[in-house]
């Protein structure tokens, strides 16, 4: 311990190590205040959605109340759907700083809503917002860097590098000193972190899990800095070496390998199926009604026993040639998502390779904002949507009056399970 609190004094002395430590602690509570703070407007954007939504409804159900028409109650009526973030969202934002949180539909064509903004895999990319995982990914291996790439040379070029390592314990020496400037890189990162997450509610295990994540990344760069250590080169040598291979590491490689993925993995634009879809529901205008029907009743049979269509405008033919659209790009958004899962998948198997794709990759999991995520939250949407049209086609297609109570037994996306 005396020894221990020798080598501390030495490293108090040592200006560069101390600013260093005192920058990266200052970075990390930074980056978790940004996170903890984006986190919380969300969920108070979310948290307003039930005031907004009953006072767009009241407006929307006085009017319908009038008429009694159902298809206007579908059309003109707007219902929401939110991706609440989990606990751990403020320190790995992830898709969530790319792709909304929350999205209001209608009864008509889906594909088209939920296809408006694209969605891409962000794996990959160059750093984004900043958070707790751009500090721990991008940063902290520059303090590794300032702390290690003259834990030896520096004792060489000082001169004492041959008495250091002639003493018995020099092995022991040596180790200290990488333990102690690793235990304070960790607490530097750890230690916000570990306040942030029990501030936000975060399980133990999960707290855990990126407390071993951090310190595996760290060991990684440790080692690196190691190995560059033991060819013998200046400290102005090391320090350069470790900077282009972070720059390599963290930067080039894996900008060039999501160029190859894309490359590789060649997928439409999103936005190419909203206007297909809505190319479909434009042609349906231009083709007899009948035709319309008779496609639509052929997938839907529960409800070909509806009245035949009169002269008049009638919404139940209207939704149905919505519906129609939809489910005729139901082929280009399975091979759409297949090829973003492909994508995701590939960027995922890199993280293998490249710890800080890795590391990355794992933040979001944990923290439930990755592109797994994002698709989940579409695919409530999804089944909320086919709820939505049930409840408004069991009033189009009996031809049920639509009263303003009935607004109150509409779906609500709340109900839908959080998968």
């Amino acid at each position: 311990m005396n020894l221990l609190r020798h080598e501390l004094r030495l490293l108090a002395r040592q200006r560069l190590t101390v600013f260093a430590l005192a920058l990266l602690t200052c970075l990390t509570v930074a980056a978790l205040a940004a996170g903890m703070a984006e986190v919380a407007r969300q969920r108070a954007a979310i948290a307003a959605i039930p005031a907004a939504q009953a006072e767009d409804i009241g407006a929307v159900a006085a009017w319908i109340d009038a008429k009694k028409d159902a298809g206007s109650a579908a059309y003109y009526s707007f219902h929401p759907t939110w991706d609440a973030p989990a606990p751990l969202a403020f320190a790995a934002l992830g898709m969530r700083d790319v792709s909304p949180y929350i999205l209001r539909i209608r009864a008509l064509g889906l594909e088209a809503q939920i296809w408006d903004g694209d969605t891409f895999n962000p794996e990959l990319a160059l750093p984004g917002r900043f958070d707790f995982a751009f500090v721990l990914v991008f940063l902290a291996p520059l303090f590794v860097i300032a702390l290690f790439h003259d834990l030896r040379s520096g004792e060489r070029e000082a001169g004492r590098g041959r008495m250091l390592d002639a003493l018995p314990g020099a092995l022991a020496l040596w180790r200290r000193r990488t333990g102690l400037r690793l235990a304070l890189l960790f607490a530097a990162l750890a230690l916000p972190f570990t306040v942030a997450a029990v501030v936000e509610g975060v399980a133990w295990g999960t707290i855990l899990a990126v407390l071993l994540v951090v310190m595996a990344y760290l060991l990684f760069w440790i080692a690196v800095a190691a190995l560059i250590g033991r060819l013998r080169w200046s400290s102005v040598a090391n320090a350069a070496s470790l900077a282009a291979t972070w720059l390599v590491l963290v930067l080039i490689v894996p900008t060039l390998a999501n160029v190859a993925v894309n490359a590789a993995l060649p997928v439409n634009q999103g936005a190419e199926i909203a206007m297909a879809q809505r190319e479909a529901v434009n042609r349906a205008w231009d083709i007899p009604r009948e035709e319309t029907m008779r496609r639509f009743y052929a997938r839907h049979p529960e409800w070909a026993d509806s009245a035949p269509l009169g002269p008049a405008f009638h919404y139940k033919w209207y939704l149905a040639f919505h519906q129609n659209g939809d489910e005729s790009v139901a082929g280009r958004v399975r091979t759409y998502r297949a090829g973003l899962e492909q994508r995701d998948a590939a960027g995922r198997a890199l993280g293998w390779v490249l710890p800080s794709v890795g590391v990355q990759a794992l933040l979001t999991r944990l923290a439930r904002t990755d592109f797994a995520a994002q698709l989940a939250y579409q695919d409530r949407i999804r089944a909320f949507h086919r709820r939505l049209r049930t409840f408004y086609y069991a009033y189009l297609f009996r031809d049920r009056p639509f009263a303003k109570a009935d607004f109150a037994r509409a779906p609500r996306f709340g109900d839908v399970p959080n998968g």
